[in-house]
């Protein structure tokens, strides 16, 4: 594996509400909880937030992650209702069971290491 491989990032963009649809769709088909992102290029703590995200995508392989950018794809904001960025959303089942909003990053640690352990729990 070269360097590129190691460094290329886990989290899936997503570009459309097709995009959104088949990801979401596919991870819960497959008992995969998703955590999702909502970002925008002009939110600072949006773009803070990135590598952290990154970073989490790289531990928990089992968890599916996506990221959003509001104003790209303003139909999946709109649907999930997300108003204020970053918003990060735990999803199990295609349902939303977990809301951060804010650039909080022990916090979504906190929560996507609790969506693991119950992910883990409910499959043993």
């Amino acid at each position: 594996m070269d360097a590129s491989e190691q460094n290329k990032s886990k989290v899936v963009v997503i570009d459309s509400l097709q995009s959104w649809d088949f990801h979401v769709t596919q991870a819960t088909n497959q008992n995969c909880p998703v955590v999702v992102h909502f970002t925008a290029s002009w939110c600072i703590p949006s773009v803070a937030m990135a590598p952290v995200f990154d970073e989490l995508a790289s531990s928990y392989q089992d968890l599916l992650f996506l990221t959003v950018d509001v104003d790209e794809v303003k139909e999946v904001a709109t649907k999930m209702n997300v108003t204020a960025m970053p918003t990060f959303l735990l999803l199990k089942n295609g349902a939303a069971v977990e809301k951060v909003v804010g650039a909080n990053p022990e916090e979504i640690k906190k929560r996507v290491d609790g969506l693991a352990e119950s992910t883990r729990v409910s499959l043993a």
